[in-house]
């Protein structure tokens, strides 16, 4: 399968690839290129050393929006001009969130709902409750099945007169289910409602059309499958119309027209800049590039059909050999409602992946029971999943034997 495969050759482009570690976490924190590291390491000393401070008029003023529209052409199909380099994930959701349900209930008073399921990120659900709270609004929760996520019956129940906004993961964290996206987009804008996507789990791994599937609003990490590195800085998507209609609420010079002119009042860059807040986090955005350029290279497509075939690897490796010791899988089995990770259930799980780190193979564990595996396409190998896998049989064998006592 390795030697068949067409993006084999960019595994050796990561640090670490040459070892005997087995990575399962790359959809949690993306391994570094090897040219990041070279790239840091000149700009350190020739960008930041060299330059000082004339590297903001020379390059650093304009990377969040040409890093932000490499984004929107490479990874998430938007033309230019709406999508940003940021702050933080949980920075740019409350912003776009709260900056949506203002305009909602401006255009329309009743409009007090915000719709999320109960299974959304937890930073998803927390920045909502926080902003729900602050504007007097009302959550409206749909509770969905943890192994799956949103359908569109369940949103079409859901939305109505009263909601102001939608929040949806294209691909959920805990099960991988990839939402229906330009339906359940459909079916928010007939309500009237804005809907604003969490593409945290899918950029860089699944395709998205922002712009073909009518987007209002999208919000994504850059850590996971971009690679940018720990605490790298959030891309924001804002569809061009909307960027004038909606106000963000963190006002910051580096969102106004002329920020040099510091004058005594707040007016916003009419472009998506004006939802920059403070100074640019320029160190963190660099090492993406990297990855952003052979995402160019290979394109989506690739990627994706790279990513079906490693999860569907691991999903049938993980029946031959985990099923006869109880194992469960915790996500889709159809790969079209499939993200870049597998969830694999059982109740030693959390013991399992505390071993397995022990020995090297670093997946990560989510509540109940659950054995996250992620594969990002460009620097995992099917050879790698295959003893990745073997270790966790292994494992599991040994803690259900002292389990029962027979070890």
């Amino acid at each position: 399968m390795d030697r068949a495969d067409g993006l084999a050759h960019y595994r050796k482009r990561f640090a670490g690839a040459e070892t005997d570690l087995v990575y399962f976490d790359g959809n949690s924190l993306g391994r570094p290129p090897l040219s990041a590291i070279e790239r840091m390491g000149d700009f350190m000393r020739d960008g930041w050393g060299e330059r000082l401070i004339r590297g903001w008029d020379e390059a650093w003023l304009q990377l969040p929006v040409e890093i932000g529209d490499r984004i929107g052409r490479a990874v998430i199909e938007a033309k230019a001009g709406q999508t940003v380099i940021g702050d933080s994930t949980t920075v740019l959701l409350y912003k776009l969130a709260r900056a949506a349900v203002d305009a909602q209930v401006a255009r329309d008073p009743r409009r007090r709902e915000i719709v999320v399921d109960t299974d959304n990120f937890p930073t998803d659900r927390y920045v909502l409750d926080g902003i729900a709270n602050e504007r007097g609004m009302k959550l409206r929760w749909i509770d969905v099945d943890i192994s799956t996520g949103v359908s569109p019956e369940q949103l079409a129940e859901a939305v109505g007169p009263e909601t102001a906004l939608v929040v949806v993961s294209h691909v959920a964290y805990r099960s991988a289910y990839l939402a229906d996206a330009p339906e359940l987009t459909r079916i928010a804008h007939d309500a009237g409602a804005l809907i604003l996507w969490d593409l945290c789990h899918s950029a860089g791994s699944v395709p998205v059309r922002a712009d073909a599937w009518g987007f209002d609003l999208a919000v994504g990490c850059t850590y996971k499958y971009l690679n940018g590195g720990p605490g790298s800085p959030a891309f924001a998507y804002v569809r061009d119309d909307l960027q004038a209609v909606i106000t963000q609420p963190i006002q910051g010079w580096f969102g106004t027209r002329d920020m040099f002119a510091m004058g005594p009042d707040y007016e916003p860059e009419p472009s998506i800049r004006r939802f920059l807040s403070g100074t640019s986090p320029i160190v963190g955005m660099l090492p993406m590039e990297e990855t952003l350029a052979m995402i160019e290279e290979a394109g989506m497509p690739a990627l994706r059909a790279k990513s079906v075939a490693l999860t569907s690897f691991a999903i049938t490796l993980a029946d031959d050999w985990l099923g006869p010791l109880g194992v469960t899988l915790a996500s889709p089995a159809e790969s079209e409602e499939r993200g870049g990770h597998v969830t694999l259930h059982h109740p030693a799980m959390r013991e399992v992946t505390a071993r397995l780190w022990q020995r090297d193979v670093i997946p990560d564990y989510r509540d109940p029971g659950g054995l996250r595996i992620g594969l990002s396409p460009l620097s995992t190998s099917f050879e790698e999943v295959h003893r990745g896998l073997a270790a966790t049989r292994d494992v599991l064998k040994t803690v259900l034997l002292e389990r029962a006592g027979l070890a």
